[in-house]
C-alpha cells in the first residue's frame, strides 16, 4: 500500500512534569497537523515568539497530555526554576525554520522524556519527502520500513518485526488491518498525525505488547494552538515515470488536505477538525522466482541427476499497477472550563481502497517437465535449463491476469477526562478502536489448446521454456512458442478468494497520580487499571470454475473463448522488455460472455474455507502501580521511575473441527450443502503476567544525560495464529489434524536492559546520542508437526472408530507452537543531529541529522524454502542502518536530501503462497525543494525514490533469485495556502 505526508509551524510552550518543570515543544495543531500540500514549514519563527513562550506556560502549566501513555502531568518544581530559566533563555536565542524547526522540537522532547525513546513531529512528517508515517518513522534510529509496493507500510523496532510492536493513537490501542496485530502505517494520513513517538523502554503505566516497543501516535490537541483561529488548505499533483512501462496503468494523482482549527469562549473550548484525501498510482515490473521442493528431476531416457536436488516450483514475469485512493478524517473537540478540569473528545477515520492488477506469464510445477542440460548449484538447487512437457499437461506456462481488491477501513474514537486538585491528578478513558479489511484475491489462467470451437478442445502438449537464473539481475527467458493467438489461447481457469478480517478494541482506563513536592527523593506515586475487550474474526470463501492446467473433462467446465473484445496483445517493457508479449484479459467480460457470475461462499467441497474462518476474543484486565523518583546522587540529579504492571489475559477462540464419519454436528454451507461431519469448538486459556519495569535518568551536567532502563515486556500471538479450527484426516486407526494455529499459545517474552548516552548542545540547536540495548526473547512462534498428539490431554475431542467402539488413536496434528528457540538480539544505536546556527548569515539554515544502527541476534528460525532445510536469522533484523537527512532553510526556501541504507534481512513476500525470503540491501534517496511566499502560499516539488531503488529477494543463496521488483520514481507539485 502507498505511503505520504507533511506537516507546519510550531510555538514552544513550557509546562510541568512529575520531576520537575520542562520545557516542550507543543504544536500549533491544525496549521501544523493538517498540512498536507507538501509544503515544509517554511515561516521563520522569530526571536520573539521564543520569548513569549515561558509567559505562555504559565498559563498552559495545567494543561495538555491527551494520551495517559505518555509523560506524566503537571506539577510545579521549585529546584528545576533556575534549570527552566536558563533552558528558556537558551531557547529565547535561536531561530529555526522548516524541517530545522521539528529537529530542534524532537530534540528536546526526546531530552525530557521519561523513557528512552525517539520522536517525530508534526513539521518533521509534514516536511516531505516523507510522504508517510512509515517513512518519517524508519528516520529514527534503530527503525526501518518494509516497502509494500513500493510505498513503506510495516515498520521493524531494532530487528524485530510489527508482531513486536504494539501501535496506540491518543494513547488507545490500535486495531489492526492486517489480519494479525501489525499495524499499516500507510492506513493513516500523515497529515491528520500531529506526533508520533517510539517508545523503546516500557514504563509501568504503558499499555503492554511492546516487545520491540510502542508507536503512539497523537492527533491535535485546539486548545494549545498559538492562534485563535487557522485554516490550511493544500493540493498536490503526482506523478510515476514507470507507469507508461505497464498497460492500462495511470500516471498522474493527486493528495489533498483542508483544515480548521479554532479557539472559543475566552479560549475554553477547542475544536479542530481536518481531511485528507489521496490519490494516485502503483506500477511495478516484477519477475517472481517461487520455492524449492525436493522432487525428482525427469531427465530424458529416465537418466537420473546425481545427489539430493531441489526444482524450483516455477516463476512468474508480470506487469502490476493499480490505484490507491485513502480518505481519512480527524476531529476534536476539547473543553477546559477551569485549571483542574479539561474534558476532551476526538475521532478518527480512514478507508484505503487498492485496486491492483498483474498480467504476464506464470511458468508452473517445472518438476513435473523433463529438463535438458539443468544447472546445479552446490547445494542442488536447479537453476536453469530447458524445461519441456513430453506429454505431461501438468507442467505448463499460463498467462497470469491477476485482479485484487483490498478495502480497508479504521475507526478510533475516544473520551478523556482529567480532573486536577491539590497533588492530586484523577485522569479517565474510554474508546475503541475498530479495523476491517476485505481482501479479495482473482486470479485467472490462460492456456493454449487444440480444438478450440470443437466439442472437445485440448490443452497443448509441446510446451517448453529455456530460463537461466542470473542472481540478482533479469533472468534469461525464451518459449518455444507464442501466447498471444485468440484461436489457440483460451480462458482455462478463474477463481476469486475473498479474505475478510475484522478487528474490534474497547477499553476503559483509570488513571490516579499523588504528586509529592519537597520529598527529596520520590515526585510522584502512579496508579491505575485498565479493562479492554478485544474480538477478531477471519472469514475465507471461494469461487472457482475451470481447472490449472486445462484438465476440465472431469468437471465439464469447458475452457471459455476468447476474442478481440475482451482480450489484447501486451509486450513487456523497461527492465522486462525481452520477455516475450502476451495476452492480457478481461477475465469478467469473459466470464459475463458466456452467462457466469462469481459467488464466492464457504462450501464443503473445500472445507479449508470453514477451518481458516473463525473468531479470537480477548478479555484483558491490567493494573499497575509506579513511583516517579527525583533526587540527587553524588551533587547530580537523578529521575525517572520504577514500577510494575500484572496483565490478566483471557484468550478463547471458536472454530469448526473435522470429525469425519457423520460425528459432528448438522451445518450448511453457503451452497446449501448439509455436512454432518464438523463440530463448533471454543478453545482458550487463561493467564496472568507481573512485569516490573525501572527507567532511570541520570544527569552528568546541564548537556549530558546518562540513562538506564530494565523491563520485562510481552507482546501477544498474531491473531490469526489463535484461531481454534482444525481440518482432519483418518489412517487407518489414527486420527491426525491440520490447522498450523492454535489458542493455546503463550505470547513472546523478553527480559531487556538499555543504556543511553546523551548529548545536548548548550544552545539546543542540536544533540548526539549513542545507545546499547540487549533482549532475551523466550521463544518464538513457529508451525510445528507433533506425531503422536495427546489431543485429549490438550482438551480437543477424539471422533470414535465405528469398527472398534473407541476413540481413534492419536496421530499427527500440525499447529502452531512456542518454540524453545529463544535468545538475544542485541545491538547499539548512534544518532546526531545539529542545527548549525554558529555558521555566518545564510549558512545559519544549513543543518544534518542522522543515524547509524547495528543488530545482531543468536536466533535462528528454520526454512526449507530453498531446497534443503537451512537456518536463516531473525525476520526483521538487518545488521546495518543508517538514516540521514541534509537539510537547508532560508529566507523563505526550504529544501532537504533524505537517505535511508539498510542491510539484507529476512521478511515473508507474498506469491502465490507467503514465502519468507532474504531481502537485498536497500538505499532510498527522496528529495524536497519548498519556497514560502510569506503570504500563506507556499509551494513544493518533491521526488521520492531518486535512484529507483528495486525491491530484490532471493532464496537460499543469491543465486536463487526471488523477486526484482522495480516501482518507478514519484515526482509531487503542488501548494499550500495557511491562514
Amino acid at each position: 500500500m502507498g505511503a505520504r505526508r507533511q506537516r507546519r509551524k510550531t510555538n514552544r510552550k513550557i509546562h510541568s512534569r512529575g520531576r520537575g518543570i520542562t520545557v516542550i515543544l507543543k504544536r500549533n495543531l491544525l496549521a501544523l497537523a493538517l498540512a498536507s500540500a507538501g509544503i515544509c514549514a517554511a515561516t521563520a519563527v522569530h526571536a520573539t515568539d521564543r520569548d513569549a513562550a515561558p509567559a505562555a506556560a504559565a498559563t498552559d502549566a495545567a494543561q495538555d497530555q491527551t494520551s495517559t501513555t505518555t509523560d506524566t502531568k503537571d506539577v510545579a518544581a521549585k529546584k528545576q526554576a533556575e534549570a527552566e530559566a536558563k533552558k528558556a533563555k537558551d531557547l529565547s536565542a535561536i531561530s529555526v525554520t522548516g524541517f530545522s524547526k521539528s529537529v530542534v522540537q524532537a530534540i528536546d522532547i526526546k531530552r525530557d522524556a521519561d523513557t528512552i525513546q525517539d520522536v517525530i513531529t508534526a513539521a518533521d512528517i509534514n516536511g516531505l519527502p516523507d510522504v508517510s508515517i512509515s517513512d518519517a518513522l524508519s528516520r529514527l534510529p534503530g527503525v526501518t520500513s518494509e516497502r509494500i509496493g513500493g510505498q513503506s507500510s510495516a515498520i521493524n523496532i531494532r530487528g524485530l518485526s510489527g508482531d513486536f510492536i504494539e501501535t496506540t493513537l491518543n494513547g488507545r490501542e490500535q486495531a489492526a488491518t492486517s489480519g494479525s496485530r501489525v499495524t499499516q502505517f500507510d492506513q493513516y494520513p500523515s497529515e491528520l498525525i500531529n506526533q508520533a513517538a517510539v517508545y523503546k523502554s516500557p514504563k509501568a503505566s504503558l499499555i503492554e505488547g511492546g516487545v520491540a516497543g510502542t508507536v503512539d501516535m497523537e492527533t491535535v490537541n485546539p486548545l494549545s494552538a498559538s492562534k485563535q483561529y487557522s485554516a490550511n488548505f493544500n493540493l498536490r499533483g503526482s506523478y510515476n515515470d514507470r507507469s507508461k512501462e505497464t498497460d492500462g496503468a495511470p500516471s498522474n494523482g493527486y493528495r489533498m488536505s483542508a483544515s480548521f482549527q479554532g479557539k472559543f469562549l475566552d479560549n475554553t473550548l477547542g475544536a479542530a477538525v481536518g481531511f485528507a484525501e489521496m490519490y494516485q498510482p502503483h506500477v511495478a515490473d516484477q519477475f517472481n522466482g517461487l520455492k524449492y521442493n525436493p522432487t525428482a528431476v525427469n531427465l530424458p531416457n529416465n537418466q537420473v541427476l546425481p545427489g539430493q536436488n531441489y526444482t524450483s516450483e516455477g516463476f512468474e514475469l508480470q506487469q502490476n499497477g493499480g490505484t490507491e485512493r485513502r480518505k481519512g478524517y480527524m476531529a476534536t473537540i476539547e473543553w477546559r472550563p477551569s485549571d483542574s478540569f479539561r474534558l476532551k473528545g476526538d475521532g478518527f477515520y480512514s478507508n484505503f481502497d487498492n485496486n491492483s492488477f498483474g498480467r504476464g506469464f506464470r511458468v508452473k510445477t517445472l518438476a513435473n517437465g523433463t529438463f535438458t542440460d539443468p544447472v546445479v548449484q552446490q547445494n542442488g538447487a536447479i537453476t536453469g535449463g530447458t524445461v519441456s512437457q513430453n506429454g505431461n499437461k501438468y507442467f505448463t506456462v499460463q498467462t497470469t491476469n491477476d485482479d485484487n481488491e483490498t478495502k480497508t477501513s479504521v475507526a478510533s474514537a475516544g473520551l478523556n477526562a482529567r480532573w486536577t486538585g491539590g497533588p492530586w491528578t484523577i485522569t479517565g478513558d474510554v474508546g475503541f478502536s475498530r479495523a476491517t479489511s476485505d481482501f479479495t484475491n482473482g486470479v485467472s489462467w490462460g492456456l493454449p489448446f487444440v480444438g478450440m470451437g470443437t466439442a472437445s478442445p485440448a490443452v497443448v502438449s509441446d510446451e517448453s521454456v529455456t530460463y537461466l537464473l542470473k542472481n540478482l539481475n533479469i533472468p534469461s527467458l525464451s518459449f518455444n512458442r507464442g501466447y498471444t493467438n485468440l484461436n489457440e489461447m483460451a480462458l482455462a481457469k478463474v477463481g476469486v478468494y475473498p479474505y475478510v478480517y475484522k478487528d474490534k478494541s474497547r477499553a476503559a482506563r483509570l488513571d490516579v497520580r499523588y504528586d509529592l513536592t519537597d520529598n527529596g527523593f520520590f515526585s510522584a506515586f502512579e496508579g491505575g487499571a485498565r479493562y479492554s475487550q478485544r474480538t477478531y474474526s477471519q472469514d475465507r470463501s471461494i469461487w472457482e470454475y475451470g481447472n490449472d492446467f486445462g484438465d476440465w473433462e472431469n468437471s465439464g467446465q469447458a475452457p471459455l473463448a476468447l476474442s478481440n473484445s475482451n482480450s489484447h496483445v501486451v509486450c513487456f517493457k523497461g527492465n522486462l522488455s525481452s520477455f516475450p508479449c502476451f495476452l492480457s484479459i478481461n477475465s469478467l467480460a469473459v466470464l459475463a460472455a458466456n452467462g457466469l457470475t462469481p459467488n464466492p461462499g464457504k462450501e464443503w467441497a473445500n472445507d479449508w474455507t470453514q477451518i481458516q474462518s473463525g473468531s479470537v476474543d480477548e478479555d484483558i484486565l491490567a493494573a499497575y502501580l509506579q513511583a516517579d523518583i527525583d533526587t540527587q546522587v553524588g551533587g547530580r540529579r537523578l529521575d525517572g521511575n520504577f514500577g510494575l504492571r500484572m496483565v490478566h489475559s483471557s484468550q478463547y477462540a471458536k472454530g469448526l473441527q473435522n470429525m469425519g464419519d457423520g460425528q459432528g454436528v448438522p451445518l450448511t454451507d453457503d451452497r446449501g450443502v448439509t455436512s454432518n461431519n464438523y463440530m463448533p469448538v471454543r478453545r482458550g486459556k487463561k493467564y496472568t503476567d507481573w512485569l516490573p519495569s525501572v527507567n532511570l535518568n541520570y544527569h552528568l551536567d546541564d548537556d549530558n544525560q546518562l540513562r538506564f532502563a530494565a523491563a520485562k515486556v510481552m507482546s501477544r500471538p498474531p491473531l490469526n495464529k489463535l484461531l481454534a479450527g482444525g481440518g482432519s484426516w483418518i489412517d487407518g486407526n489414527t486420527y491426525n489434524m491440520w490447522g498450523n494455529t492454535s489458542p493455546f499459545l503463550d505470547p513472546f517474552y523478553a527480559t531487556q536492559f538499555d543504556v543511553s548516552f546523551e548529548h545536548y548542545m548548550p544552545d539546543q540547536s542540536g544533540a548526539l546520542s549513542a545507545a546499547f540495548f540487549y533482549k532475551h526473547i523466550d521463544s518464538f512462534i513457529e508451525d510445528q508437526t507433533i506425531n503422536p498428539f495427546d489431543f485429549a490431554a490438550a482438551g480437543i475431542q477424539v471422533p470414535i472408530n465405528p469398527a472398534t467402539g473407541q476413540p481413534y488413536a492419536n496421530g499427527q496434528y500440525q499447529t502452531a507452537v512456542n518454540n524453545d528457540k529463544g535468545g538475544y538480539v542485541r545491538g547499539i544505536e548512534l544518532a546526531y543531529s545539529q542545527v548549525f546556527n554558529m555558521l555566518p548569515g545564510a549558512w545559519k539554515g544549513l543543518g544534518f541529522t542522522g543515524s547509524y544502527s547495528y543488530s545482531q541476534s543468536q536466533v535462528h528460525l528454520t526454512t526449507n524454502l530453498a531446497g534443503p532445510t537451512q537456518k536463516i536469522g531473525l525476520p526483521g533484523l538487518s545488521p546495518n542502518v543508517v538514516n540521514a537527512t541534509l537539510f537547508y532553510g532560508y529566507a523563505g526556501f526550504d529544501t532537504r536530501v533524505s537517505v535511508r541504507y539498510r542491510d539484507r534481512f529476512i521478511a515473508s513476500q507474498m506469491s502465490i503462497d507467503s514465502q519468507t525470503v532474504y531481502y537485498a540491501p536497500e538505499t532510498v534517496v527522496d528529495f524536497q525543494a519548498s519556497y514560502n511566499f510569506g503570504n500563506g502560499l507556499s509551494v513544493l516539488f518533491q521526488a521520492q525514490n531518486l535512484t529507483d531503488q528495486p525491491t530484490k529477494t532471493y532464496f537460499g543463496n543469491e543465486k536463487q533469485t526471488g523477486t526484482l521488483q522495480w516501482f518507478g520514481r514519484q515526482y509531487y507539485l503542488g501548494f499550500s495556502y495557511a491562514l
